[in-house]
């Protein structure tokens, strides 16, 4: 087990790996050869211009102004500059609220640090525990702090259920203060948003099949039918899965058409813009590749959440509405799942993910295994006079097992992103949330307590009596828990060190989106376009960034009673990662869509989650050291906890996930008050064309005809009721998907 000076050795290595990085990223973005890698954002909008632009030919590569240099570190100040109303203009909802996140973290845990370093620490501090007591727990020098110090039965104990008591009432009222405020900060948001295709639109799924209508004609009768008033267009979607791979294959060959061009332009039917031009013919034209699924926009707001918020048909299982993801959000080869095949992928990703969580076990105990003293001795045993060093030992015990499993933990985010895709949810946002959800339970159940209870098994013999007893009774399991939850203290600080210090420095550094733009653009780019798609802003990857938070969360809760001494780690880590990512969000992100903070109630939830686990690892720690007078009192904790989230989930969560049919009429009517000459129907027209078709130049005229919207001035009749439907008042249009 590591001890104080294991850990301060650690905590020396990882501050200063911290401070190079920063200093270097300091030095880099001050050259302007490296502009566009620390400042792509500014490019992308358009409001900064290359400093190699207006320099000499050797300050075209460094900056030579001696005088720049002494101000270095401005960007730190910088970076705190911009008021959070700019900074919602500037990014979007998703990133402000996400960088709330690290202060609710401050909120939480600077208050609970002062109160355990000022009560908890000299109650433990001035206890002590025989000698046996000691071996059973396996204490070391950084237990004397922890409640691991105080003897069974003593009164001492009143003192923790007392600041557990003071710990959940503040916990919850951060929590209670900052959900309003998500919640007013959205309400805002929307109602201060600019006019969006999404607010007008609904995507429609399961269409059913009907023997007299195209699946076209179905969708603008249903909709003409059943919302006569409201109705204005509808887009059906196409299967184009060649074609995708077919824009693809020509995206990856760019950079090789210029050196071909006049081969091309000598024989015209090399070209190999044909295969993709008679692709998307045949798709028009191929019934069988019209999917039962359309995008409906309407003439109001209002008619959209009417819509998008109630059921169409008496069978729930078509006519499937709700919103549609903004443009840019749509995850279009999901699109045409039908309802039955999403059930069955569901469910077979759900066995999936179980069975993944149950493989990693064994290289999660491999992993720890090898980062222990004991087993380096054993398994490398010529190793064993070089690790006997107090400074070698000190850098195993205090480094090596957090970095181990930090690159142990680098793989699985991908592997939970694609099962999410193959869920076949519609949208990036949705993608993102159902991965954070995954990745969040992997931590909590694999990492939190696989770690405690595999390495405090191989950590010594004592801990493996203690999980003999974890199948006989929840009781049972509680109390065995609570014992073993402060013998793994040491671990989880220093993977803080390496991931929460260490980590985040290195990502305001991006050394490796730096080496890659300056091989792309000495290599490849020779446009100012390509020179663009080089510089690579990145986002901020909520997937993968959300349930890293809530794992600190999970950490402070978990041991600001039982080992106060890991919350400093703790708020260090949420006060550089604020610093750094604001940083990041002002000058580098570039979201790929906004989603108006539709996260939060799942952050939300997950702290509750930690507050809860937190409550009954205490009590099966104060269980087992017979605390028989107060641990009772926390049996209270719990069912308070739940019913605030259940509060909080009634009062607040509806505001994420309905739009009030007031609001949209609002909006609605001040619109037309604003602009009565709007055109909303040429507003919609190229909303939902796929990415791949919009301001593609090498597209022939004829193909740019088909994929525009077309007015008709006829009237169709359609099959099933012999009705004309006037198509000059709404139109319909066809878009490509993949599949």
């Amino acid at each position: 087990m590591a001890t104080l000076q294991d850990i301060g050795v650690a905590a020396g290595i990882h501050l200063l790996t911290a401070l190079i990085f920063l200093f270097a990223f300091a030095i880099l973005r001050l050259q302007p050869i490296n502009d566009r890698v620390y400042f792509p954002k500014w490019y992308l909008k358009g409001l900064r211009e290359s400093p190699r632009d207006v320099s000499t030919s050797v300050g075209k590569f460094i900056n030579i102004d001696w005088r720049i240099y002494i101000k270095f570190l401005n960007w730190i100040p910088e970076a705190l500059k911009m008021p959070e109303s700019e900074l919602i203009e500037h990014a979007g909802l998703d990133s402000v609220v996400y960088l709330r996140i690290y202060i609710v973290g401050l909120k939480v845990f600077v208050p609970l640090m002062v109160l355990a370093f000022t009560i908890l620490v000299p109650v433990n501090a001035t206890s002590s525990i025989s000698d046996a007591e000691k071996d059973d727990v396996g204490f070391s020098d950084i237990d004397k702090f922890s409640i691991s110090n105080v003897s069974e039965g003593s009164n001492r104990f009143w003192a923790h259920v007392l600041m557990s008591c003071v710990f959940t009432i503040w916990t919850c009222f951060v929590l209670y203060k900052e959900y309003e405020m998500v919640e007013s900060m959205r309400i805002c948001f929307l109602e201060a948003q600019h006019r969006r295709p999404d607010q007008f639109t609904v995507l429609v799924r399961n269409v059913p099949a009907d023997p007299d209508e195209s699946i076209s004609e179905h969708i603008e009768h249903f909709f003409r039918v059943n919302h006569r008033d409201h109705y204005l267009t509808h887009q059906v979607v196409f299967n184009a899965n060649k074609l995708s791979k077919l824009v693809k294959k020509k995206e990856a060959y760019q950079n090789w058409l210029d050196y071909n061009q006049n081969k091309y332009v000598i024989n015209p039917k090399k070209r190999p813009n044909m295969k993709i031009a008679v692709e998307h013919e045949r798709i028009l034209k191929d019934p069988k590749a019209i999917m039962p699924v359309g995008f409906v926009s309407f003439k109001t707001r209002w008619g959209a959440a009417a819509c998008a918020q109630t059921q169409q048909s008496k069978n729930p299982t078509i006519w499937l509405t709700e919103w549609a993801p903004e443009p840019r959000d749509v995850y279009w080869q999901n699109l045409p799942i039908p309802f039955v095949e999403l059930t069955f992928r569901r469910l077979v990703i759900s066995v999936s993910v179980f069975s993944l969580f149950i493989l990693f076990m064994i290289p999660i105990g491999f992993v720890q295994s090898l980062a222990t003293i004991e087993s380096i001795k054993k398994n490398a045993p010529f190793l064993k006079n070089l690790i006997e060093l107090k400074v070698v030992k000190s850098f195993i015990q205090g480094f090596l097992p957090g970095l181990a499993m930090k690159l142990f933990l680098l793989i699985l985010p991908s592997i939970l992103m694609t099962m999410s895709k193959i869920e076949g949810h519609t949208s990036f946002s949705e993608i993102e949330r159902k991965t954070a959800s995954k990745y969040y339970y992997f931590i909590l159940i694999i990492f939190f307590f696989g770690s405690i209870l595999v390495g405090s098994a191989l950590q010594d013999f004592d801990a493996r009596k203690e999980l003999k007893d974890l199948g006989d009774s929840p009781t049972i399991v509680l109390k065995k828990l609570g014992v073993l939850v402060p013998m793994r203290a040491t671990f989880f600080i220093t993977y803080i060190m390496v991931d929460g210090w260490s980590g985040i420095a290195g990502e305001i550094l991006r050394l490796i989106p730096l080496i890659m733009f300056h091989l792309k653009n000495s290599l490849l780019v020779k446009t100012d376009e390509d020179r663009e798609k080089a510089m690579d802003p990145g986002s901020v990857a909520f997937a993968e960034a959300l349930p890293r938070m809530q794992l600190y969360f999970l950490l402070g809760l978990a041991y600001s009673v039982a080992t106060p001494t890991i919350l400093p780690f703790i708020v260090l880590y949420f006060g550089f990662g604020y610093f750094i990512f604001r940083h990041q969000v002002i000058n580098v992100y570039e979201q790929k869509y906004e989603s108006a903070a539709a996260f939060w109630p799942d952050v939300h939830y997950r702290i509750i989650i930690s507050l809860l686990i937190s409550q009954l690892l205490l009590l099966g720690l104060l269980t087992a050291k017979n605390a028989k007078d107060s641990a009772p009192i926390l049996i209270i904790l719990p069912f308070l906890t739940i019913w605030f989230h259940k509060y909080c989930q009634n009062r607040f969560e509806p505001a994420f996930s309905r739009y009030p049919l007031e609001e949209a009429m609002a909006k609605d009517t001040l619109e037309r008050a604003t602009e009565p000459g709007l055109d909303l129907k040429q507003y919609l027209a190229n909303a939902y064309v796929h990415p791949m078709f919009k301001d593609d130049d090498e597209l022939d005229e004829c193909e740019k005809e088909l994929l525009s919207w077309r007015e008709n001035d006829y009237k169709v009749l359609t099959k099933r009721t012999n009705t004309p439907i006037d198509t000059t008042a709404s139109t319909s249009t066809t878009f490509l998907i993949e599949r």
